[in-house]
């Protein structure tokens, strides 16, 4: 999956909590949520340098909050996991333990959580119609 794949699935599936997210997607979708997060802060200081606030950033942290929640939950079902793990990062060694996860491989073939997107070949299937 390529970057802008990675963000239109972001987007599309952005309240979606079931299915799984394959390491590039979600890697892509942090990237993408580190780079809008430099540039919005950056635009802020720009225009707003007396502002108490960060707008520009404070909606791009609002619109991508639910994408990110959900693409974490998927990322989660990928390594066989159930997405209640992600509460874990409100303890400091859980942000150590997510981060590890999110770097392991998914599990092969299907698991609990739905079908693996990884043909034999090692190349990724089309995603399911949703």
């Amino acid at each position: 999956m390529n970057f802008w794949q990675a963000v239109w699935s972001g987007f599309y599936n952005y309240a979606k909590f079931s299915g799984r997210a394959i390491r590039s997607e979600y890697w892509f979708w942090v990237l993408f949520t580190i780079i809008g997060g430099l540039v919005t802060g950056s635009l802020d200081y720009a225009f707003f340098p007396d502002a108490t606030g960060s707008p520009l950033n404070g909606v791009f942290e609002l619109i991508t909050f639910l994408p990110s929640l959900g693409m974490s939950v998927r990322r989660l079902h990928d390594i066989d996991r159930t997405g209640w793990w992600v509460l874990i990062a409100f303890t400091i060694i859980g942000i150590f333990v997510l981060l590890y996860w999110a770097c392991k491989k998914g599990t092969p073939g299907a698991n609990r959580f739905g079908p693996d997107f990884f043909s034999a070949e090692g190349r990724i299937s089309p995603l399911p119609a949703a």
